[in-house]
């Protein structure tokens, strides 16, 4: 059998396949509900296969999210709608997950079809909090640099989102600390300037997120899987490196974190990234090597390609996102192309 249709047992989950649906934004939602687009569109991926399907950035307060357009988790009243979809995923045989996020200073933007941008509070948006005043794009207005109270709030709000995703239904948590986000903002000495105990020094720069993922762990059962997304590298002088990405990932591994999903850039605006095929994958080799479990992500397009990352270790699963978009069935086409035999929908078995 291929690696990439063999089974993955983490914790008290077994994924059918190590096929993974990488989180991707919908900018689809009113208030942080999610709706029928959200339901069809993480559903038809369950259908079509795959192993673990890892529903968008979910913001975990109203000031968290990206955009207007943002699934939220801030309150009790989203849990239904997200529970519908969850429903949906484990009937198709393929788990649930959810990555929780808040967007720190990158948030308050019109969606990507408004054009994207910073809205001002006069616009619709609202005021951004990081870890200082430093913008992402010269000419955004400066964050609130978080207070202790205003950090107090941002662990306790995963916590609380935390919780409602396990009422929810959901069998895994990604805690997004990549892509320039909040959590990464801390992490990088290039947004994060501070000099108090969140500041400086490497302890001083991921200790936010590790009393996140403390706090998480109060509320989400030691059996679920906890996953963290992270950039490995800021791509830029000066900044977070995959060297320290792997020291990262001793002090995860010690603090049970299941596996880190190894993807980079984001937190400078005009940062030069060789994207090719495969680029980041390299960045999840280098971080298994300290015997923690990792997803590769970016650029990974066709059923060989996963494949060979897998059976060359340089991974333990595959998330896969702009191929999803195209195609939602994707690993039934690779299955084939595998020489794979697995089990397809009744309703689509006439065309195996």
């Amino acid at each position: 059998m291929s690696k990439l249709f063999s089974s993955f047992v983490i914790k008290n989950i077994t994924l059918k396949n190590r096929i993974v649906v990488s989180p991707m934004c919908q900018y689809s939602s009113i208030d942080g509900f999610t709706n029928d687009w959200h339901l069809v569109h993480l559903g038809s991926r369950a259908v079509g296969g795959a192993g673990l399907v890892i529903a968008e950035a979910t913001a975990v307060s109203p000031e968290g999210r990206i955009t207007y357009g943002d699934v939220g988790l801030w309150n009790d009243e989203h849990i239904k709608g997200l529970s519908r979809i969850v429903n949906f995923i484990h009937l198709q045989g393929a788990i649930a997950g959810i990555q929780l996020a808040h967007a720190g200073r990158k948030a308050s933007c019109a969606v990507p079809g408004d054009g994207g941008k910073q809205l001002n509070v006069e616009q619709g948006g609202w005021q951004t909090v990081a870890p200082g005043e430093i913008p992402f794009i010269a000419g955004d207005r400066a964050s609130t640099a978080l207070m202790k109270e205003g950090i107090h709030k941002i662990v306790s709000d995963f916590k609380a989102s935390a919780g409602r995703a396990l009422v929810a239904g959901f069998k895994v948590i990604e805690i997004h600390s990549a892509h320039g986000y909040l959590l990464h903002e801390f992490l990088s000495p290039l947004s994060n300037q501070r000099t108090d105990e969140y500041g400086g020094s490497f302890e001083n720069r991921i200790r936010l997120l590790t009393e996140v993922i403390e706090a998480v762990k109060q509320v989400w059962p030691p059996e679920n899987p906890l996953f963290v997304r992270i950039s490995a590298t800021d791509w830029t002088e000066g900044g977070w490196t995959l060297e320290e990405s792997v020291k990262l990932a001793y002090v995860l591994k010690d603090m049970d974190v299941d596996l880190i999903d190894c993807s980079s850039g984001g937190n400078i605006n005009n940062a030069k990234i060789p994207v090719s095929p495969g680029y980041q994958v390299p960045f999840s080799e280098e971080i298994r090597k300290t015997g923690i479990l990792t997803g590769a992500v970016g650029f990974i397009t066709t059923s060989r390609q996963a494949e060979t990352i897998l059976e060359e270790e340089k991974a333990d699963i595959v998330l896969l996102a702009r191929e999803f978009l195209r195609n939602p069935y994707f690993p039934l086409v690779a299955a084939r192309e595998l020489g794979e035999d697995i089990t397809w929908p009744l309703q689509y078995f006439r065309a195996k």
